[in-house]
């Protein structure tokens, strides 16, 4: 017969413990033992039974069950597609309909019977596979939907997003570390997420923390998890987003936020590659890659003494740079279609393009909130036009004070001019033409600026 798998066997009887060892080694690929039920957390995060043969009574008493059943109950909080089996010597039918009804997958009295027990245990282990295998499917298809969902969103053609997508197919063979560094509203979420679904690591889990959104007095406990007790509001024991990412990926967006004590722990749990939850002296082993984002002038805080240079060393083995939107030339009408239709559709609008002076009009704003402003505005201007084809008079930006003030220092013509050509070759990616036409001139114009500003 095929390996039974991996059993952890409960009961306070070390007679029982050692008869069953043996009686299962030959059969079993691993087997370990406790004596007592508050041991099973410790095995199921380190050693990751697939059978848990759990004894239903302890030291309170000797017939009621009770022990047994809260144990599973723990057993099942923890995994709830635990395949827990009881053992007890005083079996009745009551109990056994209470077990199942508890969740557990089947009850075996003592003395056991040899061909019953490994019937029972070989029936335990396919069922553990099939949940496994169901899971895994469902994982899949998951993650196969949030690639399709989040490729329409990863939209470019422009020389500097080429280059992003020709590292992330350089990185699909490893599992580095990976540091995305970008402006807010760049897309640097979106970029992890295809860092993961081309790493070997796809399929296995995908766990976000973002540090910008999390107190600092709570990041230790979702990053490390907690015991029960461990502090006022600690009912139950919880598991850290690090202990379930393990022989997954971790995404740490705006790690620049984390403070230096917390910069500490995460490059130790790093370097041990093991955790210990809040409120416990017990080691829990991990195994995760590692990407973070953040907008932050991570160097310069290095300069400043904000940033462990050797956590920074850790975290970025490969640096990737998002561009900003305003240095992505004709993306930006790319993505500005491809919002236009997802807001059509979803608002239910008969829109099917944006007029010429429209386009220019976005090529021409520096869109200081990026990827994600582009989309606010595109979803505003479909809620809020009319006719078939988007207008200039349908975008309306707020410049900031801090733009209003440079745009007032800069009002000379002459610079204006110099910028706006500049830009306009930029975008164009130095086709005249198309410069030209973003300029509203003609490429003879063009020219002849171009000589007299010596560009």
């Amino acid at each position: 017969m095929d390996k039974i798998g991996k059993i952890l066997i409960v009961d306070d009887n070390e007679d029982v413990l050692f008869a069953l060892n043996l009686l299962l080694e030959p059969y079993a690929e691993k087997i370990k033992v406790a004596t007592t039920p508050d041991r099973i957390e410790y095995f199921m995060n380190t050693f990751q039974p697939d059978i848990i043969l759990l004894d239903m009574n302890f030291s309170r008493d000797a017939i009621s069950g009770q022990e047994g059943f809260e144990s599973l109950e723990h057993i099942l909080e923890i995994d709830s597609q635990a395949v827990v089996i009881f053992m007890t010597a005083y079996a009745d039918t009551d109990k056994a309909v209470r077990a199942i009804k508890a969740g557990a997958t089947d009850f075996i009295p003592k003395p056991w019977e040899k061909e019953k027990l490994l019937a029972t245990l070989t029936s335990g282990m396919r069922l553990r596979q099939s949940r496994k295998e169901i899971n895994r499917l469902k994982e899949q298809v998951e993650v196969l939907s949030e690639q399709n969902a989040f490729d329409n969103e990863i939209i470019g053609e422009s020389p500097a997003m080429n280059e992003v997508f020709s590292t992330i197919q350089k990185l699909s063979e490893t599992d580095a570390n990976i540091l995305i560094l970008g402006e807010n509203g760049t897309g640097k979420d979106v970029i992890a997420r295809l860092l993961y679904c081309c790493s070997p690591r796809y399929n296995k889990p995908f766990v976000t923390i973002d540090l910008g959104s999390i107190p600092e007095q709570l990041f230790e406990s979702e990053l490390f998890g907690f015991e029960k007790g461990a502090f006022t509001d600690a009912k139950k024991s919880k598991a850290g987003r690090m202990e379930v990412a393990t022989n997954g990926t971790l995404f740490l967006d705006e790690i620049g936020n984390l403070s230096l004590p917390m910069q500490s722990k995460l490059l130790t749990s790093i370097e041990k590659r093991y955790i210990s939850r809040l409120g416990s002296t017990q080691t829990v082993p991990i195994d995760v890659r590692l990407i973070c984002a953040t907008n932050a002038d991570i160097r310069h805080m290095v300069e400043e003494g904000n940033f462990r240079q050797d956590l920074l060393y850790r975290i970025n083995t490969i640096e990737i740079h998002i561009p900003p939107l305003r240095d992505r030339g004709n993306d930006i009408i790319l993505l500005a279609e491809h919002f236009l239709d997802r807001y059509a559709r979803k608002y239910k609008k008969e829109m099917r393009g944006l007029t010429r002076e429209a386009k220019n009009k976005l090529l021409k704003y520096t869109w200081p909130g990026n990827v994600r402003e582009l989309q606010h505005i595109m979803e505003r201007a479909v809620i809020l036009g009319d006719g078939s084809l988007l207008k200039p008079d349908n975008f309306l930006f707020h410049n900031t004070s801090k733009q209003k003030k440079e745009e007032k220092e800069f009002l000379n013509l002459e610079v204006l001019e110099r910028q706006a050509i500049e830009k306009a070759m930029r975008l164009s990616e130095g086709n005249i033409s198309r410069a030209a036409e973003y300029l509203g001139i003609t490429r003879f114009a063009l020219y002849r600026k171009l000589e007299k500003l010596g560009l």
